[in-house]
């Protein structure tokens, strides 16, 4: 294995010489990019030393479903599609290249498989596995849930390092994904396979380093750090032998990435990996030798993107201990990265376990600190499905085109409107005898378990706007709920969660936010940049490996987030007692939906145990 060394960029080579007799003008500033690549697309955003986004620009993603619960992704498509975003956000908004310093990535948590002879793509579509129509197709995305046998076999190990992915290694994460190639790949091309990491495969194609990121191989891989419970390299050997991947444990564990210090390098968020290539700096029109940093998890980056804001919040939400805003502010706030699915993530000093939720993982964003990560399996997903599964769909879009506005803006404005018809003294109150339980995609926190599904009491024969308002309603409720019950089990095993920093598109959303305080009683922050929290992250990552001096040491990543985050917006929880208590109530009827739909389904799987199909 090769690293390109550290080289940092000359400002010699980017900035023209000021004209000020003093020096302390300079007619260009700094830039930093950020790359979020998300389930459907690419973004690149552009950051000043300000901390300002200049510029963003983005590309959808292929994705293929071969079959269902099959989903698969391409790494050469997706660097095309972050190549053009590149391009155009410096096009668009006139950003010279030559200002900029960093770049940082942050992807989907997916598996992705190169050929570790040529570097190439490998097809992990079956049942050919090969490249002969054009398909280099290799990356297995998170969404993906083929290895349903070989996540059951994994966990029937109950081996130790299950501890630290909240109990269970989930679906979703990429060991079971590799299991499932190997029990399906012709086992000549299994063997000259090496697997990443989206994130990782990404810088690696960025700079022709290996280096891998602690984020990625400790969240989704089950790496565990060296001296956790005498891990001795990271990769667990018994554990690997155990569930048949003996393979990936010949030559210090190369084709998952080595062992740290002997055969490879691993890194916290934003350590310098290396520079542009040449070869990358051309496809995205760049200089070569910028610095690029280790990157993250996308949740994560929103975890960077949002819980360093500068925020005026009461005794209550800060921590005591520190009222200034150093590292010691991110224990008591849960950074909420809500997009298709929502991911909730707190920092500790010490490590924290909460049944299912993953993790407690160490160094994973900053050196010696403990990250956890709850999760609702869909938030936007289930929203969308609820709202056009329901007969007045069609009609309500037609509404919200003739408005020009989107469904979920014309859904709220309905809601109000029939909070005022009726005289209503919130908005909750119109559904106070409707009670929805969502896991409609089954449970990621704080159950863990992937067979709960949705329940419903209150239906009933309305097929009218006021029906699926109402019935809109109760899903907002639902999430919000769930939230406070994620919240609740994390506090009680130990987090100090007081706020709740929020990111992604439903931050918009005014009536969802206002439940999610009230429910969890404790304020939610909006960031400025509401669409580009994440991105915004990532760029913050490219800042962090900028600033590495001769020897490759980068300023501390809290102080980069201190440095460029903004001020957001505050919710806080209504102070109206009749809507407070209303949820409280609505809440133990959702825990008895929870509970009794697991105690119904105990019932008939004993009644039919003996019966075959």
């Amino acid at each position: 294995m090769t690293s390109l060394p550290y080289r940092k960029p000359s400002r010699q080579q980017s900035r023209q010489l000021s004209t000020d007799p003093h020096n302390e003008l300079r007619p260009f500033e700094d830039h930093y990019i950020g790359i979020d690549v998300g389930t459907g697309s690419a973004r690149a955003c552009i950051m000043n030393e300000k901390g300002d986004i200049v510029g963003l620009a983005s590309e959808n993603i292929g994705l293929w479903q071969p079959q269902t619960g099959y989903y698969e992704q391409s790494t050469t498509d997706i660097w095309r599609c972050i190549c053009s975003s590149i391009r155009r956000a410096l096009d668009q908004h006139n950003v010279d290249a030559s200002t900029v310093r960093g770049i940082g990535f942050d992807a989907t948590c997916s598996l992705t498989v190169f050929n570790g002879e040529t570097d190439e793509p490998v097809c992990i579509t079956g049942p050919s596995f090969d490249n002969k129509d054009g398909n280099d197709r290799n990356v297995v995305l998170w969404l993906d849930h083929r290895p349903v046998d070989e996540t059951v076999k994994i966990n029937n190990t109950k081996h130790n390092l299950l501890r630290y992915v909240g109990g269970k290694m989930s679906i979703e994460m990429e060991i079971p994904k590799v299991l499932w190639l190997k029990n399906n790949m012709p086992p000549e091309l299994f063997k000259k396979c090496k697997f990443y990491d989206l994130t990782d495969a990404l810088t690696h194609m960025a700079t022709g380093a290996e280096t891998r990121s602690f984020c990625s191989v400790v969240c989704k891989q089950g790496f565990v750090p060296v001296g956790v419970d005498g891990s001795v390299k990271g990769w667990q050997e018994d554990f690997l032998k155990e569930i048949g991947l003996e393979d990936l444990v010949e030559d210090n564990f190369k084709r998952i990435g080595g062992v740290n210090g002997v055969n490879n390098e691993y890194s916290t968020a934003g350590e310098i990996v290396g520079t542009l290539s040449d070869r990358a700096a051309q496809d995205m029109g760049l200089p070569a030798g910028i610095a690029v940093g280790s990157g993250v998890i996308d949740a994560y980056a929103g975890w960077i993107g949002t819980v360093g804001a500068k925020v005026r919040l009461g005794a209550e939400e800060l921590n005591s201990e520190a009222p200034k805003n150093d590292v010691s502010q991110a224990f008591t706030r849960l950074a909420a990265v809500a997009g298709t699915s929502t991911c909730h993530l707190a920092m500790s000093r010490d490590p924290v376990f909460v049944p299912g939720v993953w993790g407690p993982y160490r160094d994973v964003l900053l050196p010696g600190y403990w990250m956890a990560e709850g999760g609702q399996s869909a938030t936007g997903e289930l929203l969308k499905y609820v709202i056009e599964t329901h007969p007045a769909f069609n009609e309500a879009m037609t509404v919200a085109e003739t408005f020009n506005t989107n469904i979920y803006e014309y859904l709220n404005e309905h809601l109000r409107e029939l909070a005022e018809k009726h005289n209503a003294p919130s908005i909750s109150w119109l559904g106070r005898h409707f009670f929805m339980y969502g896991d409609f995609f089954g449970n990621r926190s704080p159950i863990a378990d992937p067979n709960m599904k949705g329940s419903i009491v209150g239906l009933s024969s309305d097929k009218s706007l006021d029906g699926l308002a109402l019935y809109y309603l109760g899903t907002l409720e639902f999430i919000a709920l769930q939230t406070h019950q994620i919240v609740t089990t994390m506090n009680e095993c130990g987090h100090q969660l007081s706020s709740i920093f929020m990111s992604g598109s439903q931050c918009q959303n005014d009536i969802l936010m206002h439940l999610i305080a009230t429910a969890c009683d404790m304020p939610v922050l909006i960031p400025r940049y509401v669409h580009a929290a994440v991105v915004h992250g990532a760029a913050m990552l490219g800042a962090k490996a900028a600033s590495a001096d001769k020897e490759g040491k980068t300023t501390p990543l809290w102080e980069i987030m201190d440095k460029y985050s903004k001020p957001g917006k505050m919710i806080k929880p209504s102070t109206n007692e009749g809507e407070k208590k209303l949820l409280a109530a609505k809440y133990k009827v959702f825990l008895e939906q929870l509970e009794n739909q697991q105690r119904y389904r105990q019932l008939v799987d004993e009644a039919v145990a003996d019966w075959k199909a």
